[in-house]
């Protein structure tokens, strides 16, 4: 079980810290091309959701590893589920019906949340 959550919450760490990195540092004109939804968020949201998802990607990683306040490892996991619980939503208001991203997402995310209620 250690093994299969370090190998999930790992994947799931990095594609989220890269995604956070990218939403914090890049201007719109060069999200946009992978982002459609860019222009429906104003920039500070844009900026603050990738923080959100910068601390959670280490919230998946440094609780378990140091085991100081391992519970918010689940809760960053939790937290990712609702965070694309939100996007989904995001994604069908606007038109785009390519959601399956976001429902891979949620279904990493669900098995790191049940992963870490093992460690």
């Amino acid at each position: 079980m250690n093994i299969a959550y370090w190998t999930v919450a790992g994947l799931l760490a990095l594609f989220y810290f890269y995604a956070g990195t990218l939403k914090m540092i890049r201007s719109r004109d060069q999200l946009r091309p992978m982002m459609a939804w860019v222009d429906r968020l104003p920039l500070p949201g844009l900026r603050a959701l990738g923080a959100v998802e910068t601390l959670g990607a280490a919230g998946l990683i440094l609780p378990p590893l140091t085991g100081i306040a391992p519970w918010l490892a689940p809760a960053a996991a939790i937290g990712f589920v609702l965070l694309q619980t939100g996007a989904i939503a995001v994604h069908l208001t606007g038109g785009d019906r390519r959601i399956a991203l976001n429902a891979g997402l949620i279904a990493t995310a669900a098995v790191t949340v049940w992963l870490a209620t093992g460690l």
